[in-house]
C-alpha cells in the first residue's frame, strides 16, 4: 500500500502521540516500582541509569500528553515538542532495558514517520496572552526567591544543605505539605519560611487559576453553543455562515471537505448551536442581522459571507448589516422564494441562488434522460441561476 498523505492522517499521528504518552509513563513507574522484566540491553545499563530514566521517562510521558492536547488543536507548537520528545522516549525505553520498554521505543519510531508526514498540517500559532505571562513569571519568581533564599540561609536551616535540598523545601513549602525534613532554626529562617509560603502559595492558585480557567470556559461554551474567545480570536480569512437549517448542511460538509478553509456558524437557534458544538463546529450564538455579533466573529477579515436562514427577511437583514460593515466582502445568499432574488440582490448580496430553481432544473434534465452529474454542470455552465 502506498504511504500517502491521505493514509497517513492527522489522527494518526495525535493517536500514535498519546499512545507513546501512556507507554512512556506505564514504563517509567514500572522500573520505578522494580517491576521491569530485565531484556537483552540490562547487563549494559548501570541500575542507576534505569532508574533515572524511570523517573524521567515519566516526566517526558506526562510532556508528551500535553504536545498531543496541543496536536490535538493543531498548534505548530505541538509539532515540534512532539518532535523533539518523540526519540527521547525511544532513547529512555532503551536505557530502561525492559522487555516492558520496547513497545514504548517501536511505538516512538513508528511514530516519527507519521509526524513528519503530516507537519504541514499543524499550523496553527500559540501566542501566550498577558494574563498567562504574567502567572508564569510570577511562579518562577516566587520559586526562584524561595529557593534562592533557602540556600543563602541553609545555615539557618535543619537538613538543607544543597541547592536541591533549597528547591524541595520551596517546592513542598509552596503545596503546604510540610514533611518537616527540612525545617527552619532561626527566627529570621522562620520568617523568610512564611515569607516563601505566602508567595507561593499565591503564585500556584494564580497560575492554577490561569490554566483552569480556559478549560472550564471551553466547557461552558460547549454546552451553551458558543466559540470561545480563544476561537473568536483566531478567525481570519474565514468563511462566515449566517443561520442554521436543513439548507446549512451541505454548506458545512462542503466547507468541511476543504481542509484549508476556516469557518464559522452564527446562528440564534440554541438547541442548533449546541448540536453543532457538540461536532466541533465552530459556532456563535447570536442574531446574523445584528452587528455587534457579526463584528465579534471578525466579519472584517472573512474571506467570504454565506446566507442561509431560510428566511429570506432575516437573509435582507444579515446582507445588509455584512455589507454594511465590510463593503468589499463577497456575500452569497440562498433565497427561499424566486420572486425574493432580486431583493437580496438589493440589500448586497454578490449572488444569489435560489435551491428550488437549481433542483427543478436537474430534475427535468434528469427526466429527459441526462446523467445527474452532466445536468448539474450544464446548469452551472449554461444557466444564470439569479434568474
Amino acid at each position: 500500500m502506498e504511504l500517502t498523505r491521505d493514509w497517513v492522517t492527522v489522527r494518526a499521528s495525535i493517536l500514535l502521540t498519546f499512545a507513546v504518552a501512556v507507554l512512556s509513563i506505564l514504563a517509567g513507574l514500572a522500573q520505578i516500582g522494580g517491576l521491569g522484566v530485565s531484556g537483552p540491553l540490562a547487563p549494559h545499563v548501570p541500575d542507576v541509569v534505569k532508574q533515572t530514566v524511570g523517573f524521567t521517562g515519566t516526566i517526558t510521558g506526562f510532556s508528551m500528553l500535553g504536545s498531543g492536547f496541543a496536536l490535538r488543536n493543531g498548534y505548530r507548537v505541538g509539532w515540534y515538542s512532539t518532535a523533539v520528545l518523540l526519540p527521547l522516549t525511544a532513547f529512555q525505553g532503551l536505557m530502561q532495558a525492559s522487555v516492558l520498554s520496547f513497545p514504548l521505543v517501536a511505538l516512538s519510531a513508528l511514530s516519527v514517520p507519521t509526524l513528519v508526514i503530516n507537519r504541514g498540517r499543524f499550523d496553527r500559532s500559540y501566542s501566550p496572552s498577558p494574563t498567562q505571562l504574567a502567572a508564569g513569571a510570577a511562579l518562577v519568581t516566587a520559586v526562584s526567591y524561595g529557593t534562592v533564599g533557602t540556600y543563602a540561609l541553609r545555615d539557618q536551616f535543619n537538613g538543607a544543605e544543597t541547592i536541591v535540598d533549597a528547591f524541595y523545601f520551596t517546592v513542598v513549602t509552596a503545596s503546604t505539605v510540610g514533611y518537616g525534613d527540612i525545617s527552619p532554626a532561626t527566627d529570621i529562617a522562620q520568617l523568610f519560611a512564611l515569607s516563601s509560603l505566602v508567595m507561593n502559595v499565591a503564585a500556584f492558585a494564580v497560575a492554577l487559576g490561569v490554566l483552569l480557567t480556559p478549560a472550564i470556559e471551553a466547557q461552558l461554551s460547549k454546552a451553551l453553543g458558543k466559540m470561545t474567545d480563544r476561537q473568536i480570536d483566531l478567525l481570519d480569512d474565514h468563511v462566515l455562515v449566517l443561520g442554521y437549517g436543513d439548507l446549512t448542511e451541505p454548506i458545512l460538509e462542503e466547507l468541511d471537505a476543504r481542509d484549508s478553509v476556516e469557518y464559522a456558524v452564527v446562528t440564534p437557534d440554541e438547541t442548533a448551536a449546541r448540536r453543532l458544538a457538540d461536532r466541533d463546529i465552530p459556532v456563535f450564538t447570536a442574531d446574523p442581522s445584528d452587528v455587534d455579533p457579526l463584528k465579534r466573529v471578525n466579519l472584517s477579515g472573512a474571506r467570504a459571507v454565506v446566507a442561509a436562514t431560510e428566511d429570506d427577511a432575516r437573509d435582507a437583514l444579515a446582507i445588509l448589516t455584512a455589507r454594511q460593515l465590510n463593503p468589499d466582502v463577497r456575500i452569497v445568499a440562498a433565497v427561499t422564494q424566486r420572486e425574493n432574488v432580486d431583493k437580496l440582490r438589493r440589500a448586497g448580496a454578490d449572488q444569489v441562488i435560489s435551491p428550488s430553481t437549481l433542483g427543478g432544473h436537474i430534475l427535468v434534465d434528469c427526466a429527459f434522460g441526462a446523467d445527474s452529474r452532466d445536468a448539474t454542470e450544464g446548469i452551472l455552465d449554461d444557466v444564470d441561476l439569479d434568474d
